[in-house]
């Protein structure tokens, strides 16, 4: 298994070997390397088993590096970046010459953000190359939010994991790209609509399916290794009483003699986000054979929250 610490020195020393480390984010724990060397890049999607078409984040620390590496910033896109960063914000921007299209997946835009996170922003400040880094998990599994999760699913094929404690936010960033006034948003997450709708007019363009801009963008995603069902949860019970049912609900406990997971008993939703990827791994066990799980309220972050639940069930 990986090492697991928060020695910022060994980590560079792994990634300017051109190896992969895992970093903490707000958002999700990504599989970093780096952004500039092809070898490094292929290694992620190697080690990722993620087809070559999915598009990586691209990770700086500071508005600077983000100049160096595209030809240009709309307005609307810098005041969000000025507004959001570090956050959870990722925008895609026309690359510049020479940025590896294997980062990109042959796209002419670059898909780059600044994360929250006080160790990671440390490790890309000591770098002389930005960081490459999807979720740390094998492609289309439930994304880590701690370091632990990414332990124990890529730990026989990476040497190190930064370990930031579990991310704050629990959802990857939300991607966005500016067309005129217009704010394209191309994978819900962390930052809400209601955050952005001062900025612009917002269109939603959250399924490209066979050629996708960015990540996160196929109907199956995040996904546990188990078949789950979202729906009227009342019902869903009453319909699957047995053990071997997992429920994982918003905000109510039910009479049930199968796992269960309530995802905030106060019914707030950005507790209900950071707790659903560590609840969808927690079900995702020998004893359970089906997973039953319900809407949370369409609004603010639980958009996207119902977007991972709506893919992690895709059939």
């Amino acid at each position: 298994m990986a090492d697991i610490g928060t020695d910022i020195g060994k980590a560079i020393h792994i990634l300017q070997q051109n190896e992969l480390v895992a970093i903490p984010t707000e958002t999700v724990y990504g599989l970093a390397g780096n952004a500039l060397e092809p070898n490094a890049i292929a290694k992620i999607y190697l080690t990722k088993n993620r087809p070559y078409f999915d598009p990586l984040i691209t990770h700086v620390d500071r508005l600077e590096k983000v100049l160096e590496l595209v030809t240009d910033i709309p307005e609307i896109a810098l005041q969000l970046a000025k507004k959001f960063w570090p956050g959870p914000l990722t925008l895609l921007l026309p690359k510049k010459e020479g940025i590896p299209d294997l980062l990109t997946s042959g796209l002419d835009n670059m898909a780059i953000r600044i994360p929250n996170h006080s160790l990671t922003l440390d490790l890309l400040r000591d770098l002389t190359f930005p960081l490459a880094a999807p979720s740390a998990n094998p492609f289309g599994y439930v994304s880590p939010t701690n370091a632990k999760h990414v332990n124990d699913q890529l730990g026989e094929k990476i040497s190190y994991i930064l370990d930031g404690g579990d991310s704050q936010v629990g959802l990857e960033s939300t991607i966005l790209s500016i067309q005129g006034e217009q704010i394209n948003v191309h994978r819900l997450g962390g930052l809400t609509l209601e955050s952005l709708r001062p900025f612009g007019t917002i269109k939603l363009l959250l399924n490209q399916k066979s050629n996708p801009k960015a990540p996160g963008q196929l109907d199956a995603h995040y996904a546990p290794g188990k078949k789950m069902i979202v729906g009227n949860l009342q019902a869903l019970v009453k319909l699957h009483p047995y053990e071997d049912t997992a429920i994982i609900s918003f905000k109510t406990r039910y009479n049930h003699p199968g796992k269960q997971v309530v995802l905030s008993p106060q019914g707030d939703l950005s507790q209900a986000a950071t707790h659903l990827f560590g609840a969808l791994r927690l079900m995702d066990h020998p004893e359970v054979s089906l997973i039953i799980s319900e809407w949370v309220p369409e609004e603010g972050i639980g958009r996207a929250i119902n977007d991972r639940l709506k893919r992690a069930s895709f059939i």
